[in-house]
């Protein structure tokens, strides 16, 4: 039978590349003059270019890509995602201000920008009227061009507590009235539950390390979320709420800006993971873009030495760190998009750059437990892939050079043709 009649659906063979991702850390890989079967949305083959082409060709109508020799990767998994954020300041006022209609097309973009720079997947931890909730059923039939999204969708907050100016918190109160915010926010189709249980940087009558829940209200959030077979994530600074929220069952921190080494051991002991968030405090630049008030940049700016101190202690500890960058994703920031810089950092930092690579892929991936699915280029899972002519292996910076990304068996960009998807 010849090509022209064969049937079946025509597939992509990805080749010229070799195939390298976080099971390095396990002595897998990576797999030089590769190829990739891709068959729909998902990974049919991987291995020597000559076998997996010829068993590729022997099956179905094939379109071959050459990718000129890239190091080819699961996209990145940003796990710290606001894609309707709006810190205080001229910038998000702008947001705060936008009608429903403005707000949805506005998170559109930013979805779409997310995906073209190379992370092909998110958590939203605390979006804007439910609007992520919309945004997923649009990229999940189409319409939309966007990452894979989890979310948690309005984040839980006492009355008055950190982010309760915006419509991405629900104000709860008492052991009652946050076991109903949990169910209020499954209902919706939150994937996971995002609670505030300290100040922050961007509450202007708070700080860091003032407590804004308690135990009781900690573990309403916890136990409820888990009975639903939700994990919990928590804005968080100082170490003795941190500690008592462990204690309670809690997933993951966010920032953690003021650990000790007793709480990061107790992370661990309870495999609690965190995603630090570095960049939040050494922003300055973006923080100027925004207009965001002095007040502000001064509490965030003076937090970077401690924070640093904090990932430190979990990294010696033995927490597991994530990718987070807080900053929308896609932002622009010294010299590359905001996941990538948060990488780096995190790489430079302390992890190298083989661990940033299982950071940034498999394990947030293995937090939302989409690991049959995600995080790796093997068989059977979805072709999110991203290209690059460095070894990120090597050096972290080289998700700077993200040239080429694959969303589902879907190329949404490719600079070599100059194609993106807009």
């Amino acid at each position: 039978m010849s090509a022209a009649t064969r049937p079946g659906p025509v597939d992509t063979v990805l080749t010229n590349c070799t195939v390298v991702d976080a099971r390095i850390l396990d002595g897998v890989g990576p797999v030089t003059d590769a190829a990739v079967w891709v068959r729909g949305d998902r990974i049919a083959a991987v291995g020597p270019a000559t076998e997996v082409t010829a068993a590729a060709r022997a099956e179905a109508d094939v379109t071959e890509v050459d990718l000129g020799g890239a190091y080819l990767t699961p996209g990145l998994t940003n796990m710290h995602t606001h894609l309707s954020l709006s810190l205080p300041g001229a910038g998000g006022q702008s947001v705060k201000d936008m009608t429903s209609h403005e707000l949805a097309l506005y998170m559109a973009d930013g979805a779409r920008r997310t995906l073209l720079c190379g992370v092909t997947t998110v958590r939203c931890v605390a979006e804007k009227d439910h609007a992520d909730f919309a945004l997923r059923r649009a990229i999940t039939a189409g319409r939309v061009t966007g990452p894979r999204i989890f979310t948690a969708g309005r984040a839980l907050v006492c009355t008055g507590g950190h982010g309760h100016e915006s419509t991405d918190t629900l104000e709860c109160d008492g052991a009652d009235g946050f076991r109903r915010g949990v169910r209020s926010q499954i209902r919706a189709g939150a994937d996971l539950i995002k609670v505030m249980i300290s100040g922050g940087i961007a509450g202007e009558h708070e700080s860091i390390h003032t407590r804004q829940l308690f135990p009781d209200e900690m573990a309403a959030v916890i136990d409820t979320a888990h009975a639903w077979g939700r994990k919990v994530t928590a804005h968080a600074g100082p170490a003795p709420v941190i500690g008592e929220a462990v204690e309670l069952g809690l997933d993951c921190v966010e920032h953690g800006y003021q650990l000790t080494e007793e709480v990061a051991a107790r992370m661990a002991r309870r495999g609690t993971a965190l995603v630090p968030t570095l960049l939040v405090t050494r922003c300055k630049e973006f923080f100027d873009e925004l207009g965001v008030p002095q007040w502000m940049q001064c509490r965030s700016l003076g937090a970077g030495p401690r924070h640093l101190e904090s990932y430190a202690m979990a990294l010696a500890a033995g927490v597991e760190v994530l990718l987070g960058s807080d900053m929308p994703p896609f932002w622009q920031f010294e010299g590359t998009n905001a996941s990538v810089r948060e990488l780096e950092y995190l790489s430079e930092s302390g992890i190298g750059p083989a661990r940033a690579l299982y950071a940034g892929t498999l394990g947030p991936v293995r937090w939302l437990g989409a690991e049959a699915d995600l995080g790796t280029v093997e068989t059977g899972k979805y072709a999110d892939l991203v290209a690059m002519d460095a070894d990120p292996v090597a050096d972290t910076s080289a998700f700077r050079g993200v040239r080429w990304v694959m969303s589902g068996g879907r190329v949404v960009r490719d600079d070599r043709t100059g194609w993106t998807a807009w």
